[in-house]
């Protein structure tokens, strides 16, 4: 079965804890969203806060996927630019399903959903993000038509001995 997709849905508890909760959860099952394993939702909540703060001040967009029985399963921020000669593309960042959910596809359609409201924008023309290297993220986001744009050697450390690229991609929206 499909989930469901909604942007900027209703903020209620319930969305705030299926958020955190799933933010742990991929984090923990070692997906590359901010945190290393072990991660609580106590540490994520403030981070969560500051999308939720930026969503409140309109520079972001939240889209979120539901299971069939309502669950979050899946959710993307969609960040608008703020600087003047930028605001013709947007940022695509936190991009999560949830481990019981992946290999199904839905990881696809949370991209397509996240494009298809981009399109909705007025002017924005292309979405931009940037994954971890050595995760195979960048070869998902090549498969739902990113191109890998730059990399920047190293600069996320994992652990003390655990280096890794930055990879930028873009996705030229045409409408």
């Amino acid at each position: 079965m499909a989930l469901t997709f909604e942007v900027n849905p209703a903020f209620d508890p319930a969305l705030r804890d299926g958020i955190t909760m799933l933010w742990a959860d991929v984090s923990n099952a070692g997906g590359a969203v901010g945190f290393l394993p072990p991660v609580t939702a106590d540490a994520i909540r403030p981070e969560l806060l500051k999308h939720l703060t930026a969503i409140a001040e309109g520079r972001t967009r939240l889209v979120v996927g539901r299971d069939e029985d309502g669950q979050v399963a899946a959710t993307a921020f969609l960040t608008l630019n703020t600087h003047r000669l930028m605001r013709h593309w947007a940022w695509l960042n936190t991009v999560m399903v949830h481990p019981r959910h992946q290999g199904k596809g839905y990881g696809r359609e949370l991209m397509a959903a996240a494009a298809d409201d981009a399109c909705s924008l007025d002017g924005i023309d292309a979405i931009r993000l940037t994954c971890r290297g050595g995760t195979g993220a960048d070869r998902f986001y090549t498969s739902c038509g990113y191109k890998e744009v730059g990399r920047v050697p190293d600069a996320i450390r994992v652990a003390d001995d655990d280096y890794r690229d930055d990879v930028i991609m873009l996705l030229p929206l045409f409408r």
